[in-house]
């Protein structure tokens, strides 16, 4: 994709709110889907340059570990050690430079020079200027001395941190670390659920194709739960249309499997701990007909009341929505009981930029421990014969096949993978009852 040229040499309004956003997100702490809402509005873009734009800086916040590795090699110093604005020129600018082949070198370099010059002044642009020059003759020789065959090195060319591509390595073994590594780095498959309280999949999805919206039922790798679509290409008015009119939710395949092995039937009795924003919690009034009683439970106050907006614009009455610690005691006898705790979320690297550079081996450890002790809380609160799910989106065995070891009996797992499965990287551990 190309971000194209500006009126007489302006820097381009797609780009200018590209480096906005890489700004936000490294020097400000910023979450990338939250700064770039922003950053649209106050450029004015259209629908073509918010696809650019979007584009441009989710690649560089995603490409980080690569371009600092290599502005370190080009500007012969650490990027650490550059201004914040001037290294996030160079990161737009690299970015665009080694993975954008529609557009030509000397718009890339001419518009982050200009990018750097407006806030770095000549001295910064001038190093912008010499670093990206450099890196559009050198660009064959940069990417092909990028090799993977150690942890380390594989951080580097797949941009992940030295920490996870190790963990990976150890856990998956180097060829499925490296597969699924290069896979975060892809685009992520667009899939939505059809809301059955709402809508019929067969009509809806007649309807949609019918609009020429270029979509249908999963037909790839993977699960494929009967309210799955999904769609090839950007989402268009039809079908932002439908989200907005509660007929589609934005969800994952996996995640859909998450309430598909849970198995959730009209009449039942359900506990979802966890349940902020409520995707998974509307899906399972859907699975029952809006026909029973479904206990939501999630700690954050703006998560509950998130999980009270979607369910009143789904059509799901049966949920009572609880604001407390998934760790209580919400009473017994449940016929279903869903643990979708607090994760690492590694299984969704590839659609949310950023997330790869907040994560901790800390943190894996922190949340597997709390994870345990919601698992133990909810499997008090399981009826002889019903079932419990334990589900987290991430590809982490110490949150996962570990925690899942206290699971009674022997549990049908499932862990789904972005670069086998074209979807993202959930681990779905489901039980019953052992008095059943």
């Amino acid at each position: 994709m190309s971000a194209g040229r500006g009126p007489d040499g302006a820097v381009t309004p797609a780009r200018r709110a590209a480096y906005e956003v890489v700004r936000r997100v490294f020097e400000d702490g910023a979450w990338a889907d939250r700064a770039f809402p922003a950053a649209v509005r106050r450029h004015g873009l259209d629908r073509r340059e918010r696809a650019q734009a979007q584009w441009l800086a989710y690649g560089a916040v995603q490409r980080r570990g690569t371009s600092d590795h290599l502005i370190e090699l080009l500007a012969e110093r650490p990027a650490s050690e550059l201004d914040a604005p001037l290294l996030a020129a160079l990161r737009l600018g690299l970015y665009e430079l080694l993975y954008a082949s529609a557009t030509p070198d000397h718009a890339a370099v001419d518009q982050s020079v200009k990018l750097a010059k407006g806030r770095t002044g000549r001295r910064g642009a001038g190093l912008v200027n010499a670093v990206l020059r450099r890196a559009a003759r050198e660009r064959d020789d940069l990417l092909g001395g990028l090799g993977d065959e150690t942890p380390a090195e594989a951080a580097i060319a797949h941009s992940h941190p030295p920490w996870l591509a190790e963990m990976w390595w150890s856990e998956l073994g180097p060829a499925a670390a490296r597969s699924l590594m290069a896979a975060d780095n892809a685009p992520a498959e667009t899939a939505l659920r059809v809301n059955t309280l709402r809508a019929d999949p067969v009509r809806l999805l007649d309807e949609l194709a019918g609009a020429g919206v270029a979509i249908g039922r999963p037909a790839g790798p993977g699960p494929a739960p009967p309210e799955a679509l999904v769609v090839a290409g950007p989402l268009d008015e039809s079908v932002g249309a439908a989200i907005d009119a509660g007929l589609l939710v934005a969800q994952s395949r996996a995640s859909i499997a998450v309430v598909d092995a849970l198995d959730p039937r009209p009449g039942n009795r359900v506990l979802d701990l966890c349940s902020g924003p409520g995707v998974k919690t509307t899906q399972v009034a859907a699975r029952m007909g809006d026909d029973g009683a479904v206990v939501s439970v999630e700690l954050d106050a703006r998560r509950c009341a998130e999980v009270g907006e979607l369910c009143a614009r789904l059509g799901a009455g049966c949920v009572a929505v609880v604001e407390g610690d998934a760790r209580d005691d919400y009473g017994g006898g449940y016929d279903r009981v869903l643990v979708d705790p607090p994760c690492s979320d590694l299984g969704t690297l590839a659609s949310r930029p950023d997330a790869r550079w907040r994560k901790s081996r800390r943190q894996v450890a922190r949340l597997a421990a709390l994870q345990r002790e919601i698992l133990e809380s909810a499997l008090a609160a399981l009826r002889p014969g019903g079932r419990l799910v334990y589900s987290t989106c991430t590809i982490s065995r110490r949150e996962n096949e570990a925690n899942a070891s206290v699971l009674p009996g022997d549990p049908d797992v499932v862990q789904t993978r972005p670069d086998r499965d074209r979807t993202e990287g959930f681990f779905i551990a489901a039980v019953g009852h052992p008095g059943a």
